[in-house]
C-alpha cells in the first residue's frame, strides 16, 4: 500500500555544483525538497520507488545502486540510487539523477530505493497503470513514491519553451491537484497540452495518480514557483 508520496521538480541547477553562482536562488526550493523527503523518511516504508521522467535510454527500472553523475554538466559530482553497490551498466537518466542527489543529501537509509523512468508521452492509462503495478508487492508492503518533474516551461518570455499564455493556468492547476492528492485531477491533465508546454512531470504525476488510487492520503502543497520560467513544486501526500 502507498504510504507517503513526495513531489519535486529535476532541474540539476537544484544540484548546487551545476547551479555554482546561482545556486542560492534555489535554497528555498531545495530546504522543501528536503521536507518532503523527511515526510517519506517519517513514514517508515519497507520500500522507496522514485519516478521521473526519462528518454527511450533511461525507461524502465533502475535497481538500488544505479549510478549516474553530471559530469556532462561541468559538475563534477557522481551519485547513486540508494546504498547499494552499482549494478549492470545502465546509468540514471536525469531526473533520477537529481533524486539520488536529494536522497544522498538527507542521508536517506529508512529503506531500500529503486527507481521507474517513464516516457514524457506515457498514455494516461499506461500511467495509471504503471502507478498501480508499483504497489504489487505483499499486500502489507509499505511503498513511498518520490516523484520527480517539472511543471510548464512557458511562464516568461525568457522560459525554454519562451512565453505560452496557457501556461500559468496549467501550472495552476497542477499545483492544485498536487496539494489536494487529487488523483482524479492529476489523472485528467491533458497530454497534448502538456506536451506543448514542455511539462514533463506529467507522466510522473499521472504514475502517483495510479499509485494513490483510494489510498486516502492528505496532500500539502509546500513550494509553487517558477524562477526561470518553469513551473517547480514540491508538495507531499501523507
Amino acid at each position: 500500500m502507498l504510504v507517503a508520496a513526495a513531489v519535486c521538480p529535476c532541474p540539476p541547477l537544484l544540484v548546487p555544483a551545476v547551479a555554482a553562482g546561482a545556486a542560492p536562488e534555489l535554497d528555498g526550493l531545495r530546504a522543501a525538497c528536503v521536507d518532503a523527503v523527511g515526510v517519506l523518511a517519517a513514514a517508515r516504508p519497507d520500500r522507496l520507488v522514485v519516478v521521473g521522467p526519462a528518454g527511450v535510454s533511461g525507461q524502465g527500472p533502475h535497481p538500488q545502486g544505479t549510478p549516474g553523475s553530471f559530469r556532462g554538466l561541468g559538475a563534477d559530482v557522481d551519485v547513486r540510487l540508494g546504498q547499494g553497490a552499482p549494478t549492470g551498466a545502465r546509468r540514471l537518466p536525469q531526473s533520477l539523477a537529481v533524486a539520488a542527489w536529494l536522497l544522498e543529501r538527507t542521508g536517506w537509509a529508512a529503506a531500500p530505493v529503486e527507481g521507474l523512468g517513464v516516457a514524457e508521452t506515457l498514455e494516461t492509462g499506461r500511467a495509471l497503470e504503471a502507478g498501480r503495478e508499483l504497489l504489487a508487492g505483499t499486500g502489507a508492503e509499505r511503498v513511498a513514491l518520490l516523484v520527480m518533474g517539472d511543471g510548464s516551461a512557458c511562464r516568461t518570455l525568457k522560459a525554454p519553451g519562451y512565453l505560452d499564455e496557457r501556461a500559468e493556468a496549467f501550472d495552476a492547476g497542477a499545483a492544485r491537484a498536487l496539494g489536494a492528492a487529487d488523483t482524479a485531477a492529476l489523472a485528467a491533465l491533458d497530454a497534448g497540452l502538456a506536451s506543448e508546454l514542455k511539462a514533463a512531470g506529467r507522466a510522473p504525476w499521472q504514475v502517483l495518480a495510479g499509485a494513490g488510487e483510494g489510498a486516502g492520503l492528505t496532500g500539502a502543497l509546500l513550494h509553487d514557483g517558477a524562477p526561470y520560467g518553469v513551473g517547480y513544486y514540491v508538495a507531499t501526500w501523507s
